[in-house]
């Protein structure tokens, strides 16, 4: 044989056991992991963030995708969220078309992202609107919720069984093919449905509907809830008084969801999420005010018992307020629920909120509409580009450091122009605005960002945006000094020092200004 044709059958064979091994060997499963009271989603067994971009709702067809790339690679997004059309895949019943599925897949790998990818099943923003027009021609059967008139209302009824069993088949194809098909697990997580629930009215008064809510609630929901327990068990009217209808619905929706959750993670248990559209926070949104059904934060606990299969329960967060953005990741992080934004504005007023988000122990963060498509800019874009092209470089330090709690992290809030961190025997400093001689004045508008992340007894991983960072001892009698002060990035999880600060960039104040800059800080005292 000669040389040459030697070599392209050892390279045959080499590429043959290779695809073998990948098949037989795959990655391991993304997991979301619990410890201590902090969460990881664990991506090739290390904890993995989430620096999300998801896509505008129709930009998920192969002809537009070229808009969307460019984007992503300019937001510097290691993942991207993007919507899987019931229509578009299965257009006949029991027809299932996985071309878009797989485009999507290969051009994420082509572009060295991960996916989440949406369900669009029976429930998008509280309607069935992506349903198959086999679906839609057949009301009848495929039931909408009935009103209090009567009539019918453009959002399904979590009582259709025929609508059920479709959205069950259907969603269960689709994860068995992402089994087969992903073994690079280029998908992180899945999204059942979207901002499940109703708009309108609180709930489904067909005589199906009517006739569960005056039968007793079951038990799990009234311990769920805190309700005494009573013999007979009250009906949801006397459990709940004004809260009864929306706590209804509640259970029904996400009995609903979580069936069709169930099925698709006994085919392939990748974790599962559903999202909220949020009822207001501050002060707390009365029944009608809101989409009623889905996981708003006053029926989160419903939520968990009625769809156990769900992974988390994640809020979709347009405010710009820092008190209620807070409050509304206050409430969604709890020991039973990892925090995970996945919906919210790019505003420069919302980007400070992906440090607010990690110094409450987020998982992923994922502004929505960043693409092309419909005409965003880069300058649109550019605040959110700017926490990503800084976080970027050292995401893996920083969901490690995160879970095993050595890392907060903060934003400006208006009125506030300074911060304080507690690492024990030090505490790191956070003024707003670029700082000299020590006066803190804060930002025209509150943009500023900081955060800190403890690598050794007295050293420190910092960074941040608009924002100047000094550490003091937290004994009265001791004064700080810095050791070195070292600016670099992580390679292969080790710091590569770029360059040392000092004099004018230490005597300060450490300021981080609108370019990435990332340092490692070694102190002692005197």
């Amino acid at each position: 044989m000669k040389p040459a044709l030697r070599l392209a059958a050892v390279l045959a064979v080499s590429a043959a056991v290779a695809t073998v091994c990948a098949q037989t060997n795959p990655r391991p499963l993304p997991r979301l992991v619990h410890k201590d009271g902090r969460y990881a989603l664990f991506v090739d067994d290390a904890p993995y963030l989430m620096l999300g971009a998801q896509v505008g709702n129709s930009s998920a067809w192969p002809g537009v995708l070229p808009k969307v790339w460019p984007a992503i690679a300019y937001l510097h997004a290691n993942t991207v969220e993007m919507p899987v059309y019931w229509e578009q895949f299965e257009p006949q019943p029991g027809k299932f078309d996985y071309t878009v599925t797989d485009t999507l897949l290969a051009q994420a790998r082509q572009h060295h992202v991960h996916l989440v990818l949406l369900w669009f099943g029976l429930y998008k923003n509280g309607s069935q609107h992506y349903t198959p027009e086999w679906m839609k021609r057949d009301p009848e059967k495929y039931q909408h919720i009935t009103g209090k008139d009567g009539r019918a209302v453009d959002s399904p009824s979590p009582f259709a069984e025929a609508s059920l069993d479709a959205d069950i088949h259907a969603f269960t194809a689709f994860m068995r093919h992402l089994k087969e098909v992903d073994a690079e697990r280029t998908v992180l997580l899945v999204q059942v449905e979207n901002e499940a629930g109703t708009w309108q009215i609180q709930r489904d008064y067909s005589a199906a509907a009517q006739k569960l809510y005056e039968a007793s609630v079951p038990v799990e929901v009234l311990a769920a809830m805190h309700v005494p327990a009573a013999t007979p068990a009250p009906n949801w009217q006397a459990a709940f008084g004004t809260e009864a209808e929306v706590n209804f619905h509640a259970w029904s929706v996400a009995t609903y969801v979580g069936k069709v959750a169930a099925a698709g993670k006994a085919v392939y248990p990748l974790p599962l999420y559903a999202n909220a559209a949020l009822r207001r926070a501050i002060p707390p949104g009365a029944p009608g005010t809101y989409e009623s059904g889905g996981p708003t934060d006053n029926v989160l606990s419903i939520w968990k018992v009625a769809a156990p299969a769900l992974d988390i329960l994640a809020p979709d967060i347009y405010v710009e307020d820092s008190a209620e953005y807070l409050k509304v990741m206050e409430l969604y992080h709890r020991d039973d629920n990892a925090l995970f934004i996945p919906e919210t504005g790019h505003s420069a007023g919302v980007a400070r909120f992906l440090f607010s988000a990690l110094g409450m122990g987020a998982i992923g963060f994922s502004p929505f509409g960043l693409d092309y498509v419909e005409g965003g800019t880069e300058e649109q874009f550019a605040p959110i580009a700017q926490d990503y092209k800084l976080i970027g470089p050292i995401a893996r330090q920083i969901a490690r450091l995160n879970f095993e709690g050595k890392l907060r992290a903060v934003a400006e809030e208006k009125g506030k122009a300074s911060q304080t961190l507690d690492f024990g025997a030090w505490k790191a400093e956070v003024s707003y605005g670029v700082v000299r001689f020590h006066e803190p004045r804060g930002n025209a508008s509150p943009i500023g960002r900081a955060l800190v992340a403890q690598l050794g007894e007295n050293q420190f991983l910092v960074t941040g945006l608009s924002c100047g960072v000094d550490f003091h001892p937290s004994a009265a009698d001791k004064q700080r000094q810095f050791l070195r002060v070292e600016e670099g990035t992580y390679e292969n999880g080790v710091f590569k020092m770029v360059r040392i600060w000092n004099g004018d960039e230490t005597d300060w104040n450490l300021n981080f200004r609108s370019e990435p800059v990332v340092l490692r800080v070694s102190l002692a005292t005197f």
